[in-house]
C-alpha cells in the first residue's frame, strides 16, 4: 500500500500537542515529509524529530504545496490564516486537514467549501472532542432515538482561570476571538453533531472582557500569568441559539470566569424520552456521560462503562481522542469515505460563532 505524504503548515503547539504524535504512530499509512513555520527553528526541529530522512523544512507554505509528492497538508496556524492556506493547498490538489474553527467568519469558511467541492479533495477541520469515548457513546444514544426529540441542549466551554499564555492567542487580529472561537467551538460542534441540527434561525449573544484586562486578572491562571496590557480579546462569551425546529441551545464559553465547577468541551442535552449530562475532565479524556429517564415509576439514572467501539469506529475507547481522530482522517483518505467531522458540518458553527459576535456588537439578534 502507497503510504501518503504528509505535509504541515504550522509547527507549533497544536501541531506538538496533536498532530505530530498522533501521525507519526501511524508508520504503516504515513510518511511526515515537510514542515513549514513562520520561524524555521520550529520547523527543523519537528523535521528532527518527527520526519522522514529527506523531510523539507520550509518558511513559506506557498512553497511546501508547490511540492506535487505531497497528498496531505495539515493547516494548523492561527485562525486568521486557515482560509487562505486550506484553498491554496486544496487547490494544489492536497487534501486538508484544517483546525478549529475552520475561519474566522463564515465568508472565509464559504471559500474552503467551495474549493473542496471544486477539486474533488477532501477537507475536515480539527474537532478530535468527537472522537472521545464519552463523545461517541453519547452520540450513539441519540442516533438511536434514545433521547427522543432534543429540544433544549446546554454547550459547555467554561475554564475558571484557563487563559493561554503562549501562542497568539491574545491577538484578536491572528485569532479572530477569544474563548468562544476558541474552546466554544469544540462545545458547539458536539452539541450539533448529537442532535444532527445544523439549521439555525436565530442567534442572540454577550460578549465580555472583564477579568483578561484586570492588573489582577492573571492571578492563579492554570497557565501563569497573561499580559492584561496586550489582552485584547473577550474573557468569556455566551449565545442563546434558536433552531429552525424550535430547539433551543445555550452557549457558554469562558477563558476566565468566576465560577466553582467549570466544564469545558461537554454538553447537556434534553430531550423528551431522556437526557444526558457530560461530567469529568473531557478534555483529558476522563470524561463521561451520565444518561437519565424516567421507568418503573420512578427517575433513574445510567452511566455506561467504557464502551469500547462504538459508533460505527471500532476502538476508540481505548484512543486518545488525537490517535482516534489521526486514525479515522487517514482511513478516509485511504478508503475514499467520508471524513467523521464534515466540513458543512463546521461551517455552520463558524457560522453561529460569528452571529453570537455580531449580536454582541449591536446588541440585536441576528437572524440566519
Amino acid at each position: 500500500m502507497k503510504k501518503l505524504k504528509i505535509g504541515f503548515i504550522g509547527c507549533g503547539g497544536i501541531a506538538n500537542g496533536k498532530h505530530f504524535p498522533a501521525l507519526s504512530k501511524l508508520t504503516d499509512k504515513v510518511e511526515l515529509v515537510a514542515f513549514c513555520d513562520i520561524i524555521e527553528e520550529r520547523a527543523v526541529e519537528a523535521a528532527k524529530k518527527y520526519g522522514t530522512a529527506d523531510a523539507k523544512v520550509y518558511t513559506d507554505y506557498k512553497e511546501l504545496i508547490k511540492d506535487e509528492s505531497i497528498d496531505v497538508i495539515h493547516v494548523l496556524t492561527p485562525n486568521v490564516s486557515h482560509s487562505e492556506i486550506t484553498v491554496a493547498s486544496l487547490e494544489a490538489g492536497k487534501h486538508v486537514m484544517c483546525e478549529k474553527p475552520m475561519a474566522i467568519n463564515s465568508a472565509e469558511a464559504q471559500l474552503m467549501l467551495d474549493a473542496a467541492k471544486r477539486t474533488g479533495k477532501k477537507l475536515t477541520i480539527g474537532y478530535q472532542n468527537r472522537f472521545r469515548s464519552d463523545s461517541l457513546e453519547t452520540k450513539e444514544a441519540c442516533a438511536n432515538g434514545e433521547l427522543g426529540d432534543i429540544y433544549m441542549a446546554k454547550a459547555h466551554a467554561i475554564r475558571r482561570r484557563g487563559v493561554p499564555t503562549w501562542g497568539v492567542f491574545p491577538d484578536k487580529s491572528k485569532q479572530g476571538g477569544g474563548p468562544l472561537i476558541d474552546i466554544g467551538t469544540h462545545a458547539l460542534d458536539l452539541t450539533l453533531w448529537f442532535m444532527d441540527n445544523y439549521k439555525p434561525k436565530t442567534v442572540f449573544g454577550s460578549v465580555y472582557q472583564k477579568l483578561g484586562t484586570l492588573e489582577h486578572g492573571p492571578e492563579g491562571n492554570m497557565f501563569g500569568p497573561w499580559d492584561p496590557k496586550t489582552y485584547e480579546v473577550e474573557d468569556s462569551a455566551f449565545g442563546f441559539i434558536k433552531m429552525e425546529n424550535g430547539a433551543t441551545i445555550y452557549l457558554e464559553a469562558a477563558w476566565a470566569l468566576n465560577m466553582i465547577n467549570p466544564k469545558e468541551a461537554q454538553v447537556t442535552l434534553c430531550g423528551t424520552d431522556a437526557g444526558a449530562e457530560m461530567f469529568g475532565l473531557a478534555f483529558a479524556d476522563q470524561g463521561y456521560t451520565i444518561f437519565n429517564k424516567a421507568a418503573h415509576g420512578k427517575l433513574v439514572q445510567t452511566q455506561p462503562s467504557d464502551a469500547g467501539g462504538v459508533f460505527g469506529f471500532e476502538g476508540a475507547g481505548q484512543l486518545e481522542q488525537r490517535d482516534a481522530e489521526a486514525i479515522q482522517w487517514i482511513d478516509a483518505i485511504l478508503n475514499d469515505t467520508e471524513p467523521l467531522v464534515k466540513p458543512e458540518q463546521a461551517f455552520v458553527v463558524t457560522q453561529i460563532l460569528e452571529a453570537i459576535y455580531k449580536s454582541a456588537e449591536t446588541g440585536k439578534p441576528v437572524e440566519l
